[in-house]
């Protein structure tokens, strides 16, 4: 039986590829399996596609993962399959590949000559095509399109000329280019590893004596856990019976670039990251929406939920009340319609405005971004028919124009409204009274006080590490029919 998976994406919306998790258990009487269960329940934000976890009892490595969100994948059954180990890997998965790759599901768990590891991992590999080649070439198969199995054999392939897992690790970090934060579960210590630049998150925390390594710290105040710091580009840390130990590449990127979306609209905002509250970063959008958008009106309301932080910030910038303007349907079924008749179909059950509170009212609305356009337009016209007098759209990051090449889904530069139409025009195009776009300025000082730099390459073409300029197509690949 074919198991069918909604992957239409977040209506109008980048998304991020997929989230991490991994604990070594110290001398603690922890449940590495319920923790990882819960933990990966706080990632799910970050990938719906998947969910999976690896546990390691005893140098032998178990895992359960499968099609479909943290809830449907891990029922009270399928947890008993995994034993009470000692370290423990998770992954949630985001694609839009229509074919769902089930191979790709992860962590995955590979063997080679010195034993095995699970491995999950964050972001994308720009060399994927020149190393996958080059492995194809000596001899390598592959079962999935995943980075992480990729990953996997550069690590395994550099394992025969070292002495040591670490050292292996860091040889393949010289290799891949791109973005990546990736866990592993190896039989007697638990890996991390941020890429050079730095551009997906990952963060170390404690839960009493046991460390955790992880996408976003939301996860640590979930469990009860602390934050310690964030994994620094370029860094390797390792956690075995000796404790704690960091290891930092000797070929450090000639600037570092953490991916400013995860602020604008990836992490969850009540996460840190590199030392700024995600919700702060958003909060000072909106403030920074009013400096160079002075607008009079009645009412400032957020898009839900992305949008509602930054809404909040305007208002109490402007002095101008806040307050809902829509309200969010949270239970749509996730296998209504399909194709293009289930898009519109979740674009018009998904929000309804509030009449009472725009009616007859000049209404400021906030939105994190746009990227096609369609969520926009809709908006606009549930608000117009809601009888709201003006409408005001403003977006809390600038015009998305490229494409990204470091994990954010943003692919195709087609699909971009920004890259084809003016501000204009697509004020135009979506009904709205003003339309107006934070600046580049406004949003790099949003996240003041990182610890690293920023990436802005979506909105303004300057990316920090060299894009490629080849995509693999596996002309192999089997479509999964629903």
């Amino acid at each position: 039986m074919i198991k069918t998976v909604d992957i239409t994406p977040a209506l109008d919306k980048a998304n991020d590829e997929c989230g991490v998790f991994g604990i070594y258990k110290s001398n603690d009487d922890l449940d590495v399996v319920s923790i990882t269960h819960d933990a990966l329940y706080s990632l799910q934000h970050r990938g719906h596609v998947s969910a999976g976890i690896t546990v390691n009892d005893n140098t032998r490595f178990t895992t359960v993962k499968e099609l479909g969100m943290v809830s449907e994948v891990f029922t009270p059954k399928t947890l008993a399959k995994l034993p009470n180990g000692d370290i423990a890997v998770g992954h949630v998965r985001y694609t839009l590949n229509p074919a769902l790759d089930r191979a790709a599901n992860q962590p995955l768990v590979l063997r080679y000559k010195e034993g095995s590891i699970g491995i999950a991992s964050n972001g994308s590999i720009t060399n994927f095509p020149e190393i996958r080649q080059e492995l194809e070439r000596g001899g390598s198969i592959f079962q999935s399109n995943a980075n992480a199995e990729l990953m996997a054999y550069v690590i395994a392939t550099e394992r025969i000329h070292t002495g040591n897992l670490e050292d292996a690790v860091l040889r393949a970090m010289k290799r891949l280019k791109g973005a990546y934060s990736t866990v592993i579960c190896a039989p007697t210590r638990l890996i991390g590893f941020r890429d050079c630049n730095g551009f997906r998150p990952l963060c170390i925390g404690k839960l009493r004596d046991s460390y955790i390594f992880t996408s976003e710290s939301c996860v640590l105040d979930t469990l009860g856990a602390k934050l310690i710091r964030d994994v620094r580009p370029g860094e390797m840390v390792v956690v075995d019976a000796d404790g704690f130990h960091s290891y930092q590449l000797d070929a450090p990127a000639k600037k570092t670039s953490l991916c400013v979306f995860e602020y604008v609209y990836v992490a969850r905002p009540d996460s840190m990251i590199d030392g700024v509250s995600v919700y702060r970063a958003r909060q000072r959008a909106g403030e920074l929406l009013f400096k160079e958008f002075p607008i009079d009106a009645d009412m400032v309301c957020g898009v839900p939920d992305s949008g509602i932080i930054a809404a909040e910030g305007y208002a109490r910038a402007s002095g101008i009340p806040y307050g809902m303007g829509f309200i969010k349907n949270k239970f749509l079924g996730r296998n209504a319609g399909t194709g293009m008749d289930k898009k519109k179909r979740l674009l018009h059950t998904k929000l309804t405005a509030l009449k009472c509170n725009v009616e007859g009212k000049r209404i400021i609305v906030i939105d994190d971004s746009i990227v096609r356009g369609q969520t926009s337009q809709h908006i606009v016209s549930l608000l117009r028919a809601a009888g709201a007098k003006e409408i005001h759209m403003l977006i809390s990051s600038p015009p998305f124009v490229f494409p990204c090449y470091f994990g954010i889904d943003i692919s195709d530069e087609k699909s971009l409204i920004a890259n084809k139409m003016s501000i204009e025009e697509i004020r135009r195009a979506i009904g709205a009274d003003t339309l107006g776009y934070l600046s580049v300025e406004s949003l790099r000082k949003t996240a003041q006080g990182c610890h690293i730099d920023l990436c802005d390459g979506c909105f303004t073409k300057q990316f920090a590490a060299e894009v490629p300029t080849t995509f693999f197509v596996d002309k192999y690949a089997t479509k999964i029919h629903k």
